[in-house]
């Protein structure tokens, strides 16, 4: 076996060499046949010497040897090249010129309406926050980058070798005359009337380095340094109402100046953007993503470090902090992502440990969690910023996840998930100082603009995600949005007087809610829905948190929420952090509905057999102290959606009792009991409130129960709650229910009560909150006469049927003739 394997080895050789003497040597045909025919003249005819095959002998010895050494010089080649590649810092330059012909080709069909659709989306987001003063109001209505593409390493490319990682680096210069980006601006007082700017040539010159990492699944992209900009600006009129054709003044400045400043902050180095390399597509746009971020602690950021901060100040002319002074303080870090911000606990020492987790807010399909490092000093006054780092995320198009961060001599920190759910620990080195911190990360979902949703551990495929969902996402096509504003936690509490008595405002367009002002609590519980007109274009919802005070609402947190997605017969239950402030939560639920679903809901909650809520609140004990005797002159207020009843007003004790009945049609809205203490001067103060829960009780049954009171120490209410399901099957339709003669003698008694008790508070000169409790008493009396009025029409209709059919009948049957006997 091993001597044909060797025959084969030797045949494969001599065939090699055959064909390469064939090439070197072209004449060689035509010399063997003469050879051959001088040997046969030397053989046979006339005897020559025998040098004729030692020569030939000698001649492919020759050219047997040149062949060997050449294959082997070239394969000596190719390890050298290879081993240059993957060892000296830098490879020597090479020509580029096929990559811009190739960029030729592909630029107009393919990557110029790409790259044009991601700059539009991402020059529509900085224009909403920045602007001249020129410009009250600006809108990008054209966006194209033309037929030029960038020329790349017009002086050719070369790979690098930084802290063990491959860097290419070429050269990028971008000149054209062929763009055309064009906003309309609604130019600010003085000049006012509307204005067309467009942007027709740009010019950007500068290195680009490339940076594969995690195995070539992504490349990190920027710039060496920060780039030459030029940018060619025309003005024109913007209609019938505007400026003239003229230079605005400053604009073409704030257009370089905003391109310059938003290149620098994302792709010069350090700071680097991630294009993914994924192995598949899903065809999904992330919209937005919930992350958790545990911050664990920090090394190495003692007496040294800032030793070097406090130099560097003093070089600066700035002044020093106390841990410059060899003393070890006490430092906290701030996670920040957009404007949500989050504080740990102050640790001391140089290796401090916080583990603090955090809930923070994606917008979008990548983020920044930016880390600020701060010293508190001795007296815990003075606060110090000292340095930062900062974590960037990107959902990739595969359903998986990359973190990545700056490292150590300007390194790359890379990490990869999956799934979500997955914990990423990082050690992230700070920047500018010595020091290391360190973290955990956990995406906890991305959410997508189909209305999908990927959770922890779980990988939506998209069974109900199609690709195009435009239709259902168009404005003003019937639906709109029901936003429940639920409750809230940890809610920042008033420094100044130590209270919280919060409130939430809700716009979404110009629609603009508020909620009702809940008293001393940090633990709020609201119920409170509110309905919009669904809008398009990536509209948020906005959510504004206040405390109440008497001198003017604190605010105590915001928020905004992303609406795509949003399906016809979803909702979606979100915690949203609130940004601007160190803690609080707000819950909210937002469900698409169409414009008639109220109605019959209204229909279907008044129609004959409806389930009705019977609530009767027998007393409470253990109740909060609200006046200065140390008693109460408590009553309790409920509200079940729009329907809203209070108790009577039991004064000076703690354990009142009502034994008070209400009823009220089911709806599956929330059953709120609000415990209030009357004063009559002074505005009743809230002395807690709970949520009656009967969703689960089984029909025509009473459930006793003690629920404690929210937002105050102590407190329990007691309260027996029955859901009555009437029994149709045993009715007929025109029978008159007895009952329903009981319920009209008791609205009766309880409208009458109510006039009363109003005149009564009228002619004491009563307080305005008893007035308007009283009249919303009445209110609800109105509604629940006029659903059982509405009752008795339709039970009325079915009688007067039923007569005239029975009379119909009687005429037909004294009609007929009668029948002879046979």
């Amino acid at each position: 076996m091993a001597k044909r394997k060797l025959k084969k080895l030797y045949a494969k050789d001599a065939l090699e060499f055959f064909n390469q003497v064939m090439v070197e040597q072209p004449l060689l045909p035509f010399l063997v046949p003469i050879v051959l025919f001088a040997w046969f003249v030397e053989r046979w005819v006339v005897p020559f010497s025998n040098w004729v095959p030692l020569l030939a002998a000698v001649w492919a010895t020759i050219q047997y040897g040149r062949f060997k050494r050449r294959t082997a010089i070239e394969d000596l080649n190719k390890r050298w090249k290879h081993l240059i590649l993957n060892t000296t810092p830098t490879t020597p330059i090479e020509p580029c010129e096929w990559l811009n012909k190739l960029l030729v080709e592909v630029w107009p069909n393919y990557m110029e309406p790409k790259l044009s659709k991601k700059f539009q989306s991402t020059v529509e987001k900085h224009l909403k926050h920045r602007k001249p003063k020129v410009i009250d109001k600006i809108e990008l209505q054209e966006f194209s980058l033309g037929s030029c593409p960038p020329t790349l390493g017009e002086q050719g490319m070369r790979w690098m070798t930084s802290c063990d990682q491959k860097v290419m680096r070429l050269g990028f210069d971008w000149n054209t005359n062929e763009m055309s980006v064009m906003f309309l601006a609604k130019l600010a007082k003085p000049l006012m009337g509307a204005a067309r700017i467009v942007i027709n040539s740009i010019h950007i010159k500068g290195d680009l380095l490339l940076l594969p990492i995690l195995d070539g699944e992504a490349v990190l992209y920027s710039f060496e340094s920060t780039p030459e900009v030029r940018i060619g600006v025309a003005f024109g009129s913007g209609g019938s109402q505007a400026a003239p054709g003229m230079e605005l003044p400053g604009v073409s400045t704030w257009l370089v100046k905003l391109l310059t400043e938003t290149i620098a902050k994302t792709m010069v180095e350090p700071r680097r953007l991630c294009f993914s390399l994924p192995p598949v597509d899903l065809r999904k746009r992330a919209v937005g993503g919930v992350l958790s971020v545990t911050v664990v602690s920090a090394n190495n950021i003692g007496r040294n470090t800032i030793n070097e901060l406090g130099n560097r100040q003093s070089s600066s002319g700035g002044s020093t902090s106390g841990i410059a002074d060899n003393k070890i303080s006490q430092t906290f870090i701030e996670v920040e992502v957009g404007s949500l911000v989050r504080k740990t606990s102050t640790s001391k020492g140089p290796n401090p440990a916080w583990n603090s987790t955090f809930n923070m807010v994606l917008h979008g399909e990548t983020g920044v969690v930016k880390f600020n490092l701060y010293e508190l000093d001795s007296g815990g006054v003075k606060v110090t910023f000292l340095t930062s780092c900062e974590i960037k995320v990107k959902y990739v198009l595969d359903d998986s996840t990359i973190f990545w961060a700056i490292g150590h001599n300007s390194g790359v920190v890379a990490k990869h998930t999956e799934l979500c759910g997955q914990e990423v620990g990082m050690v992230v080195p700070f920047e500018d100082i010595m020091g290391e911190l360190t973290v955990s990360l956990v995406l906890k979902e991305w959410q997508f603009s189909d209305g999908s949703v990927t959770l922890s551990n779980f990988l939506s495929n998209g069974s109900h995600s199609p690709v195009d969902i435009s239709p259902k996402l168009q404005s003003r096509t019937g639906r709109k949005l029901r936003v429940a504003v639920v409750e809230g936690r940890a809610l920042a509490v008033n420094g100044k007087y130590g209270k919280c008595d919060p409130y939430v405002k809700v716009q979404y367009g110009k629609a603009l809610y508020r909620t009702k002002t809940l008293s001393h609590t940090t633990r709020p519980v609201w119920n409170d829905k509110f309905e919009f007109d669904e809008i398009t274009g990536g509209e948020y919802l906005k959510i504004k948190c206040y405390s109440a005070d008497t001198f003017g609402d604190e605010s105590i947190g915001s928020a905004r929420v992303n609406l795509e997605g949003l399906l016809d017969g979803d909702s979606r239950e979100v915690w949203v952090p609130l940004e601007k402030v160190d803690s609080g939560e707000i819950r909210l639920e937002i469900e698409p509905i169409k414009n008639d679903f109220n109605g019959d809901l209204k229909t279907s909650s008044g129609r004959v057999g409806a389930t009705w809520i019977e609530l009767v609140i027998l007393g409470a004990r253990d109740l909060v102290a609200a006046d200065l005797r140390g008693t109460s002159d408590p009553y309790v207020r409920v509200q079940y959606g729009n329907n809203k009843k209070r108790t009577k007003v039991v004064y000076k004790t703690l354990s009142p009792e009502w034994n008070q009945t209400f009823e009220f049609p089911e709806t599956g809205e929330p059953l709120i009991l609000h415990v209030k203490d009357h004063n009559a001067v002074l505005p009743t103060a809230s002395i807690g409130s709970c949520t009656v829960e009967y969703s689960m009780l089984p029909p025509n049954q009473s459930a006793e129960k003690w629920i404690p009171l929210q937002g105050v120490r102590s407190g329990e209410v007691h309260v027996k709650i029955t859901r009555k399901v009437p029994d149709l099957e045993k009715k007929t339709s025109f029978q008159t229910d007895a009952s329903s003669l009981g319920k009209g003698h008791k609205i009766s008694l309880q409208m009458r009560d109510s006039l009363k008790k109003f005149t009564g508070l009228v002619d004491e000169g009563g307080d305005p909150e008893a007035l308007a409790l009283a009249l919303t008493e009445m209110e609800g009396i109105q509604d629940e006469q006029d659903m059982y009025i509405q009752l008795l029409e339709r039970e009325k209709a079915v009688l007067l049927r039923k007569i005239q059919e029975l009379g119909s009948e009687i005429v037909r049957t004294s009609s007929c003739p009668p029948r002879t006997p046979y």
